[in-house]
């Protein structure tokens, strides 16, 4: 099976500029290299951080990008994102019954659960009693099926500090309900802007950078993040039996490439 992963790309309502780059421009150039180069995919996973700051606007400059998608696509919510917006602006997509916008369906290659670690107004995660509690509820519906999580937000610390500050606050708590269960094979993450991997709980976990800018690799600094123009990359992801691989495409790489 074969999957995209797709995070932060903070459109803004204007179309205009983010800090010296323009959101849209560089997403429009994602869909089409998706369009190009992966239509064979079953589908794409957007992990957050579609609106920069919540407006109406920006979701419909996102309706309007989507409409060219040509794979299915599932819309998840970061801390950049408006709830409530979101919701009008895409008003089938599916909810929990408290109206976080958490979800979960089912695959050839398993169990795919999609979590909402959206706290209004601030940048850090939340993952309250009752997230919490329709988690426990659709993992105990899989059974032992392979589980294939998603999360905006870092649950644990992975060194850079001004992020880390905002990482999700109840990581505890997301890691209790995980806690024992052998069937997670893999934790997928936006938030950070930075290509990282390793290893959480004993869960598999990896982390792209965004669509537009990206965040330095800096362990000192504190007190601001550190931007950077590093390039963009989508996820291409290939699930097996016995494996997971998670390739990351700079999308608007032009390196010539030649046969070894």
């Amino acid at each position: 099976m074969k999957f995209l992963q797709i995070s932060d790309v903070h459109l803004v309502p204007d179309g205009g500029d983010l800090y010296g780059l323009n959101p849209y421009e560089r997403l429009t150039a994602c869909i089409a290299d998706v369009n190009a180069h992966h239509a064979d995919a079953d589908f794409v996973v957007f992990t957050g951080d579609l609106a920069h700051t919540g407006h109406p606007g920006a979701y419909e400059r996102l309706i309007a990008l989507l409409d060219t998608l040509q794979l299915p696509y599932h819309l998840m919510i970061g801390n950049h994102d408006n709830r409530e917006n979101f919701k009008a602006a895409f008003p089938s997509r599916p909810q929990d019954p408290n109206g976080f916008i958490q979800f979960g369906f089912d695959t050839p290659a398993g169990r795919f659960i999609c979590l909402d670690s959206n706290e209004p107004g601030v940048p850090y995660g939340s993952f309250c009693e009752k997230r919490a509690a329709w988690l426990s509820q659709d993992l105990d519906r899989a059974g032992s099926s392979p589980v294939y999580l998603f999360v905006h937000h870092h649950p644990f610390p992975v060194g850079l500090k001004r992020m880390d500050v905002n990482r999700l606050r109840d990581g505890e708590r997301l890691g209790d309900v995980l806690k024992g269960r052998t069937n997670i094979r893999h934790l997928f993450m936006g938030h950070l802007h930075r290509p990282i991997s390793g290893t959480w709980m004993g869960i598999p976990y990896s982390v792209l950078p965004a669509t537009n800018h990206q965040v330095a690799l800096d362990f000192v600094i504190e007190g601001v993040v550190p931007g950077s123009h590093e390039p963009p990359a989508y996820a291409v992801i290939f699930l097996e039996a016995d494996r997971s691989v998670v390739h990351l495409h700079n999308f608007l790489d032009r390196t010539n490439t030649f046969r070894l």
